[in-house]
């Protein structure tokens, strides 16, 4: 009986390794694809009002162009900038996100969606700061 559970065992287990590694190996799926370089930018301390940019660079890695139909934020307070034109395989471009914190007081998350013809249709982006009141000596002079 032993002999049978061990043999179970040992059978069960070589059938995951190959699963696993069928799985390595299968090709990925056609189209076009969004890669980016980096997903999230934290700017630390601003003074409210202030108005910050980022820059996310993104490829196309895929194999078919891509193309953004939307790129949506969560908030007014962030503008974003993205091409319209499609993005060949291999190519790189650059979404633009522009946050205004006038109004805006601690902790803020501004998540931006993506959405595309890319095999991975959407993809979320997020830049963060931390808006502290302005200083003495930018109210006496604004």
């Amino acid at each position: 009986m032993k002999k049978i559970s061990l043999l179970a065992l040992v059978l069960c287990i070589s059938f995951l390794s190959v699963a696993q590694e069928a799985e390595k190996t299968e090709a990925p799926q056609p189209g076009p694809y969004i890669s980016f370089v980096e997903k999230s930018h934290d700017f630390g301390d601003i003074e409210q009002g202030d108005i910050v940019e980022y820059t996310f660079e993104f490829e196309n890695s895929g194999d078919a162009p891509l193309v953004l139909s939307n790129v949506q934020t969560t908030c007014g307070c962030t503008t974003p900038y993205w091409p319209r034109d499609p993005i060949a395989p291999g190519e790189k471009s650059k979404i633009q996100a522009k946050f205004n914190s006038r109004g805006k007081m601690g902790r803020q998350n501004k998540v931006i969606t993506i959405t595309s013809n890319a095999v991975n249709k959407q993809e979320r982006v997020s830049i963060i700061s931390n808006v502290l009141p302005k200083s003495k000596t930018q109210e006496s002079e604004g």
